[in-house]
């Protein structure tokens, strides 16, 4: 039997950083964003409960796919085991994260 991927997709929403995992990731077919699929979290079992994981399964429930926008992940790994998924605070003036810079387009004909 195959062993089946797992990848970390970290990227930014809204000041927080989202740690997820998730068993597909690809460029998908909308420009500019990257496809996630098939999001894993732990099992259901456990007696310690993280409320960052279920906050996103809570968020996340009922979703089959989504999509981030590239200017937003600030990175994807591919691991050997899955991890918990979290969700935390970016705190300002604290983040080593910058976006990276995209170029300004004007409409023709504007001297602007």
């Amino acid at each position: 039997m195959a062993n089946k991927s797992i990848y970390r997709v970290k990227f930014l929403q809204q000041g927080d950083l989202y740690e997820i995992y998730a068993r597909q990731v690809s460029q998908g077919g909308l420009l500019g964003f990257v496809e996630v699929e098939e999001v894993l979290f732990g099992e259901r079992s456990q007696l310690v409960v993280d409320p960052s994981e279920e906050r996103l399964k809570t968020e996340f429930d009922g979703v089959e796919r989504f999509y981030v926008p590239l200017h937003s992940v600030i990175r994807i790994d591919q691991v050997d085991r899955q991890g918990t998924p979290r969700v935390s605070e970016v705190e300002k003036g604290k983040e080593n994260v910058a976006a990276f810079p995209m170029p300004l387009l004007t409409p023709k004909g504007s001297d602007k």
